[in-house]
C-alpha cells in the first residue's frame, strides 16, 4: 500500500518531483566527476611516471618537459643534441637513459622514436607479432590500434605534428618512410596504450637526417638530434648532483616527474576542492526543496492521511509514505547523477582531448561514488523526516471536520 500511494503522490507532482530529483542530480553529478576525474588523474600520472627519475630536455618550462615526454599531452619544448645521450650513459649515477624523438603522429595518435627499454617501463607486453627491429617497423599500443583499426602487417603513412593535423595524407612529406606494424602491445592502463613506438633511427630517416655510425659518438655538431631523456638513477648521489650540473653547465635542462606532477595535482587539487564544495551546496539545496516539497505537501494531504488513519493505516504506514517519498526522489537523483557523470566523462573521454590522452577509465565505478550516493539519499531522507514527524501531531477528529470528510 505505502509503495503504490508514494507512486501516486509522486505522479501528481511530477513536475515538482522532476525538478527536486533533477537538482539533486545536477549535484550528484557534479560531485562523482570530480572525484573520479582526481583521482583517476593522480593514479594515472603516478603509473606513468613510474620508473623514471629524472627527464632531461631543451631549454623551458620544465612541466611542459614533463608533460610531453612522460605522459604524451604537450608539446615538446624542443630537440637536444644527440651527444647528450652518451654523455648521461657514461655517468656513474646514471642506471639507465631512455631516448625520445618526438614530433610525428597518425591520425591523432603520437609516434614515438624509442628504443624497446621505453615499453619495458610500463611493463607492456606483445598480443602479437613482435617488437620493432629494422627501419619503418612499429609496434601499436592497444588503444591506438583499436581505434585506428590497425594488425600486425599493415602499412601506413605518418605526418608531421603532434595532434590532428597528422592525418593520413597531410604528411605527404613522410610519404618515402611508410610504417609497418610488427607488434600490437595488451592493455598497460598506461600511456603506452595510445603510442605508436618505433626506433629513433626510423624517426631521424623520416626528416632526412642521416643516423650516425654506430661505432661513433657524435658531438654537439652533429645533425642528428633527440627530443629527451628519461633518466633513472643508480643511486642518490647522482640524484643529487645531475639535476643541477644540467640545469647550471649545460644549454639543456632537467625536470623532475614527481616534483613537476605534485605541483599540477596541487593546482588541480584547488579548483577541484572548490568545484566539490559547490557540489554539496547543490546537493543542500536539493535536499532543502525536497523539505519544501514534503512539507507543503503534508499541509495539502492531512485530509487524505487523516481518512487513511480512520481506514485503518497506522501511524507507521503514514509517516513511511512520506518519508518513503523523499527518500525515493533522493535516491532517484543520485542514482541519475552517478550514471550521467560516467557518461559525461566517457563522452569527453573520446578522440583526442587531453582527459582522453591521460586514459581515464570512465565506467570504472569506485567506493567514493558508494559514499556520496548515500550521503545525498540520507540528506533526502532526513529532509523529509520532518514532514512525516508532522503525522504524529494530527488531531484526526479536527482535521477530518476541516476539510468536511
Amino acid at each position: 500500500m505505502i509503495a503504490e500511494l508514494v507512486i501516486a503522490y509522486m505522479r501528481e507532482r511530477l513536475l515538482s518531483t522532476a525538478l527536486n530529483i533533477a537538482l539533486l542530480a545536477l549535484s550528484v553529478a557534479a560531485l562523482v566527476l570530480l572525484l573520479i576525474a582526481s583521482s583517476q588523474i593522480g593514479e594515472r600520472l603516478e603509473r606513468n611516471a613510474r620508473g623514471v627519475d629524472l627527464v632531461v630536455g631543451a631549454k623551458g618550462s620544465p612541466l611542459q618537459l614533463i608533460l610531453s615526454s612522460i605522459y604524451q599531452i604537450d608539446r615538446p619544448t624542443g630537440n637536444i643534441p644527440l651527444s647528450a645521450l652518451y654523455q648521461l650513459r657514461r655517468d656513474p649515477g646514471v642506471a639507465r637513459v631512455i631516448p625520445l624523438a618526438l614530433g610525428d603522429a597518425f591520425r591523432g595518435y603520437r609516434i614515438v622514436g624509442t628504443e624497446p627499454a621505453y615499453l619495458s617501463l610500463y611493463g607492456a607486453q606483445i598480443a602479437a607479432g613482435q617488437m620493432f627491429a629494422g627501419q619503418g617497423d612499429c609496434v601499436v599500443g592497444a588503444e591506438a590500434a583499436r581505434d585506428l583499426g590497425l594488425t600486425v602487417g599493415q602499412r601506413f603513412i605518418g605526418g608531421h605534428g603532434m595532434g590532428e593535423e597528422a592525418e593520413s595524407g597531410s604528411g605527404a612529406e613522410h610519404v618515402a618512410q611508410p610504417f609497418t606494424v610488427t607488434a600490437i602491445l595488451k592493455p598497460t592502463g598506461t600511456v603506452a596504450d595510445r603510442l605508436i613506438v618505433t626506433s629513433v633511427d626510423t624517426i631521424w630517416h623520416m626528416h632526412g637526417v642521416e643516423a650516425p655510425a654506430v661505432d661513433a659518438e657524435p658531438d654537439d655538431s652533429a645533425e642528428a638530434e633527440i627530443t629527451a631523456l628519461l633518466v633513472t638513477y643508480r643511486n642518490a648521489a647522482g640524484a643529487v648532483r645531475l639535476p643541477m650540473m644540467i640545469n647550471r653547465q649545460t644549454n639543456m635542462q632537467s625536470a623532475v616527474p614527481a616534483i613537476e606532477t605534485n605541483r599540477l595535482l596541487s593546482l588541480l587539487g584547488v579548483g577541484i576542492d572548490g568545484a566539490m564544495l559547490f557540489g554539496w551546496l547543490l546537493a543542500l539545496i536539493g535536499g532543502l526543496s525536497i523539505f519544501v516539497a514534503m512539507l507543503n505537501a503534508a499541509n495539502a494531504r492531512e485530509g487524505d492521511l487523516a481518512l487513511l488513519r480512520v481506514m485503518g493505516a497506522t501511524r507507521g504506514q503514514v509517516f513511511g509514505t512520506i518519508l518513503m517519498e523523499g527518500t525515493v526522489t533522493a535516491v532517484l537523483g543520485a542514482c541519475v547523477g552517478a550514471l550521467t557523470a560516467h557518461l559525461v566523462l566517457a563522452q569527453v573521454s573520446s578522440g583526442q582531448s587531453p582527459l582522453a590522452q591521460l586514459g581515464l577509465e570512465p565506467w570504472r565505478w569506485s567506493g567514493g561514488e558508494v559514499v556520496i550516493v548515500a550521503i545525498v539519499v540520507g540528506i533526502g531522507a532526513i529532509t523529509a523526516l520532518v514532514p512525516a514527524m508532522r503525522i504524529f501531531t494530527v488531531n484526526l477528529a479536527e482535521t477530518l471536520g476541516k476539510t468536511g470528510r
